[in-house]
């Protein structure tokens, strides 16, 4: 419900007489396996949060490629290797996308509990007593379990709109290519900033949608001022796909089975928003 409120204010302050929200075709798509190479991202048991963002990314890539043959998938990685946060959204600013979607995997914070070791004998005040001895257990896991997805928080909305003026021959409104020495350009990236974000989260809706029928714990859309997305000139978001610290979501996200789910619930959101911005 929340995403719902968000999305229509967000759409009231959009002018439709400077930018359409609708009809514009989705013919690329890039896909953004989180982090990779060096940088392991979470961690869990039995697995690294790089290897698992890389297999269900290309689960997803697959599932377009047999599905749907007017998308274009570009992905930012298909190994284990690390693009710069700065690189993957120019891998999309490049090639011109229309849509930015980045997989990671949630993890929560260590939590830390004292166990008993035994005593020691010390002397205090002419007396000897037993002292105890303990030490601190780090735990990892978590009951905590389901889907988020995220949309660019507004404080860093300024990035989005700079990115969307570097771009924009990416961009078209009603008269064509924006014009930089055009003083209504302003206005109109401000207005797009606002546009993609709606997009944003009418896609994070519909990816979340997905999940829910499958069953995932759906725990909303949200926002975050993140530099994948904030780089990228177009609508997109990043979906958090289970715990890894969380060891039953941990095997799912593991298996084969639970990598394909989590890439389709993904298509289908993704279809769906296509086909509501394509009518």
């Amino acid at each position: 419900m929340r995403s719902k409120i968000i999305l229509v204010i967000l759409m009231l302050f959009a002018s439709p007489a400077l930018v359409s929200a609708k009809g514009k075709k989705i013919n690329k798509i890039v896909i953004d396996a989180g982090h990779g190479g060096k940088d392991v991202g979470a961690r869990g048991a039995i697995s690294m949060e790089k290897d698992i963002t890389l297999a269900v990314s290309l689960k997803l890539g697959k599932i377009f490629a047999d599905s749907i043959k007017d998308v274009q998938v570009i992905y930012t990685r298909t190994t284990d290797s690390y693009p710069s946060l700065v690189d993957r959204h120019e891998i999309a600013n490049q090639a011109s996308a229309d849509l930015f979607i980045a997989v990671h995997v949630n993890s929560t914070p260590f939590t830390y509990t004292r166990v008993l070791e035994g005593y020691k004998t010390v002397k205090k005040h002419h007396k000897t007593v037993k002292q105890p001895i303990y030490r601190q257990v780090k735990h990892h896991e978590t009951k905590r379990s389901g889907v988020e997805t995220y949309v660019l928080a507004l404080r860093r909305n300024y990035q989005k709109e700079k990115s969307i003026g570097e771009y924009s021959e990416n961009v078209t409104n009603e008269s064509g290519l924006l014009d930089e020495n055009d003083p209504q350009t302003a206005i109109i990236i401000a207005q797009y900033s606002q546009v993609f974000l709606a997009k944003s989260v009418s896609l994070g809706s519909k990816i979340q949608e997905q999940f829910a029928l499958q069953n995932r714990p759906d725990l909303g859309v949200k926002q975050l001022p993140l530099e994948v997305l904030a780089g990228s000139a177009m609508p997109g978001v990043l979906v958090e796909i289970g715990f890894i610290t969380n060891i039953e979501e941990e095997a799912y996200l593991n298996s084969e089975r639970g990598q394909f789910e989590v890439a389709l619930a993904i298509f289908k959101g993704i279809r769906s928003y296509k086909a509501d911005v394509e009518k």
